[in-house]
């Protein structure tokens, strides 16, 4: 995850940037930066790769001023060159940026019918020149900023400095967090506590939608549509050593409120929106030859890789097993010369995942997995490594981790269709362009928690508890089921929707939640179907759905979802499954971040 550190300081702002910028770099980058403000202009300093390289430059030529912005970056737009480093500057500002701006190619498409020179790849730049421009108009920086954010589209915290205006800073946020830090004749801004840690623990959260304006002396939010508004101060435990839960109750809930951010960041590593393509890293084999895919995980890696066999088959069309890894030796598989295996797992340690790994290389298979350590054994052990790039996972229950998963399958999914020729380079550009929609959709989903938390309450004493879908939401509905055992210990299953009938349909009386996972898709009459039959004998039917026809009488709630294609649709109904779990516990009073009986990662079989 990219970290951001801004400074109205009283002291020299570049080692203290630096500093704080250090004690991020357990949330993963590929380059860094630092811009100053001295004596009214902007100066920067830049480098790809650890921050040791940015700090030997800063070695060799210091950034003076009291006034500074820092950020580490996972590669999005671009690739982790220095052009395409953070800060991005003008002659007139210097910005940093965490999360995708997911209409930039239409807004620097505008930019540069107007002359605007480009010199790197980012979405970030984008923002830069659109600012400088509405500043050359003659609008004042805080006007020029608030028009600038009313042309994003996307999940984004932005940090800005201006030329000649020593003391102020502008930050905002969109779906992507952003902290303001209180000191004494000195303010500051944070992507998170630990950003700020050796620099104030007295912090304000911007909440969604918010941006402000600092000084030394003051801070002033305002919310989406520019009116002031007053958000709490709060007092930060966090050590400058610990991972900490910001202002979230729980790691498991900071981490699902992460997932804008994190899934635009692991997008990011393999997109190219520029050119509408998938990039993936060097094989060494050639993909377009595979016939056959086994993907084998875990728990909720295996469901990401359920979900997966719907994208393969469709829009790649090639032939995909899944097998559960604990499973997977001892049933004798048949392999296909020149197969691929691809092995799913957050800590690339899973022991029975490692197993079937070690198993399938021996017979010869190609081997590929997704992890998010990329110096796991697994990784190790690979031929190809596809990161997930969730940053640390805290919580046991994986929320962030199966998201990126389900990202990344997706984007491999693309990028074997378009190799295997089954989709042109319009329509790779199509599902390119669908799966920049994500990060947006999920804040929009996460925007109305409290619905949820609502719906939560209803279900959270409940013994039985069914989650249903069809199609490519089946394995949602499994996975939303597993969340609600995991954390809160009510029993719960996860079915094929018209599978009920078959025996399942029997559980079902006026005490059992029944949660339809029943997006506005070809099955969507199918399910709503299923989901009368349940109405019919007394269930409790919770639908989520974006079709604002599906409501029938009788239904017990209803969550309204945003439209999404059929790639993006699994990413974001995973959320309000996974807060629906989160709130259950937490109205029961469970151990949300360790509950019973679990560990972050199996390492014995």
């Amino acid at each position: 995850m990219c970290g951001i550190v801004g400074i109205l300081g009283k002291s020299a702002a570049a080692p203290r940037i630096l500093e704080s910028l250090k004690r991020l770099e357990y949330r993963g980058y590929d380059s860094a930066g630092i811009a100053t403000l001295d004596g009214g202009e902007l100066t920067r300093c830049r480098a790809p790769g650890k921050l040791e390289n940015l700090s030997a430059k800063l070695g060799q030529t210091p950034l003076a001023g009291n006034s500074g912005i820092g950020h580490t970056r996972w590669a999005t737009h671009g690739e982790p060159t220095e052009a395409n480093a953070h800060p991005h500057m003008t002659d007139r500002i210097a910005i940093v940026h965490n999360g995708i701006i997911e209409n930039f190619r239409s807004l620097k498409a505008e930019l540069l019918d107007t002359g605007t020179k480009f010199e790197g790849e980012t979405d970030t730049e984008v923002v830069a020149h659109l600012l400088t421009r509405y500043l050359s108009e003659g609008l004042a920086p805080k006007d020029a900023f608030h028009k600038t954010l009313g042309r994003l589209e996307g999940a984004f915290a932005l940090c800005v400095l201006i030329k000649g205006e020593q003391n102020m800073m502008f930050g905002a946020r969109e779906g992507s967090p952003l902290v303001v830090g209180l000191g004494d004749g000195e303010n500051y801004l944070g992507s998170d506590a630990m950003a700020l840690a050796s620099l104030s623990n007295r912090l304000i959260y911007l909440e969604e939608g918010d941006w402000a304006q600092l000084s030394r002396e003051a801070v002033q939010v305002y919310d989406a549509a520019g009116k002031a508004v007053t958000r709490p101060i709060t007092i930060s435990q966090v050590a400058a050593t610990m991972v900490d839960k910001g202002n979230h109750r729980h790691f498991m809930q900071k981490e699902i409120f992460e997932q804008p951010t994190v899934v635009a960041q692991a997008l990011g590593r393999y997109l190219d929106p520029n050119k509408g393509k998938v990039r993936l890293p060097d094989m060494p084999f050639e993909l377009a030859t595979v016939p056959k895919i086994t993907l084998v995980a875990c728990g909720t890696s295996y469901y990401a890789a359920l979900v997966a066999r719907y994208w393969i088959e469709k829009i790649a069309r090639v032939p995909v097993d899944v097998d559960i890894a604990s499973e997977y030796r001892y049933r004798d598989p048949v392999y296909v010369d020149g197969g691929l295996a691809l092995f799913i797992s957050q800590s690339g340690e899973t022991a029975d995942t490692l197993a079937a790994l070690r198993h399938a290389k021996a017979a010869g298979q190609h081997i590929g997995v997704l992890v998010n350590v990329m110096g796991s054994t697994m990784a190790r052990e690979a031929d190809v490594i596809l990161p997930i790039h969730a940053g640390p996972e805290i919580g046991v229950a994986s929320t962030k981790a199966f998201t990126c998963q389900l990202s990344v399958l997706a984007a491999f999914a693309i990028n074997l269709a378009a190799a295997k020729g089954q989709i042109n380079d319009e329509q790779e550009d199509a599902y390119v362009s669908e799966l920049e929609t994500a990060p947006k959709l999920m804040a929009q989903v996460l925007h109305h928690d409290e619905k949820l938390q609502d719906i939560a309450r209803s279900i959270a004493h409940a013994r039985d508890v069914l989650f249903v879908g069809r199609g490519i939401h089946f394995p949602i509905a499994m996975e939303g089921a597993l969340k609600l055992k995991e954390i809160s210990y009510i029993h719960a299953e996860g079915y094929a929707a018209g599978e009920l009938k078959h025996g399942p349909i029997a559980l079902i009386d006026e005490n059992v939640p029944v949660i339809g996972i029943a997006p506005n898709d070809d099955l969507i009459d199918k399910t709503v179907s299923n989901l009368q039959e349940i109405m019919a004998r007394q269930g409790k039917v919770i639908l989520l759905s974006d079709n604002a026809e599906s409501e029938a009488e009788g239904m017990f709630a209803r969550f309204e979802m945003p439209t999404a294609g059929e790639l993006v649709a699994p990413i974001i109904y995973a959320i309000p499954v996974q807060l629906l779990a989160y709130y259950a516990a937490v109205e029961k009073g469970t151990d949300v971040d360790q509950p019973r009986n679990l560990a972050k990662s199996v390492t014995v079989e």
